[in-house]
């Protein structure tokens, strides 16, 4: 599993005091509210950075961080991505997941028939679309609603679907 958990990207900076704009790739966006530190880069070279102040603005996160102080710095940090340790994460819900831990896992039919692997998850609002790719490169594109997925278990690198008509 991977160390650490992608949760945003800075797209901007925002007012004078060095605070930058951040598009949150979770769930839950009051998670920044308790968070101290971050991890600033990409997936390959991170730098450890601490918060000072957070605060919301239409669906994104405004985040002041310690030792930037003008917009001229927090423009070095913009299309930087924000992680954090998965160590320092409360543990999720019941039949929740981390995207990063379902990308690549292999789609079977109830009937046990493999559909592909699982490449990417889109959010449309109302639900989840997992998109799964088989060996040919066709994709599927799957609701991501109780009766279609009925198991994803991450020990065994799999998940178990329930092809309702008309869906493939």
């Amino acid at each position: 599993m991977t160390k650490y958990l992608e949760i945003g990207q800075i797209v901007n900076t925002f007012g004078i005091k060095g605070m930058v704009k951040v598009n949150p790739f979770t769930d839950n966006i009051r998670r920044f509210d308790r968070l101290k530190k971050v991890y600033i880069g990409s997936v390959k070279e991170k730098k450890k950075i601490e918060i000072e102040e957070v605060k919301y603005h239409k669906n994104m996160v405004l985040i002041k961080f310690k030792d930037i102080n003008n917009p001229d710095e927090a423009n070095l940090l913009r299309n930087k991505y924000l992680f954090v340790d998965r160590e320092d994460e409360e543990p999720l819900e019941e039949g929740t997941y981390y995207i990063v831990d379902m990308l690549g896992l292999d789609v079977y039919t109830d009937e046990n028939e493999l559909l592909g692997t699982l490449d990417d998850i889109y959010n449309t609002g109302s639900n989840d679309i997992y998109v799964v790719k088989n060996e040919l490169g066709k994709q599927i594109l799957l609701p991501a609603i109780k009766d279609v997925i009925k198991e994803v278990n991450l020990e065994e690198k799999k998940i178990i679907v329930h092809l309702i008509p008309g869906l493939i």
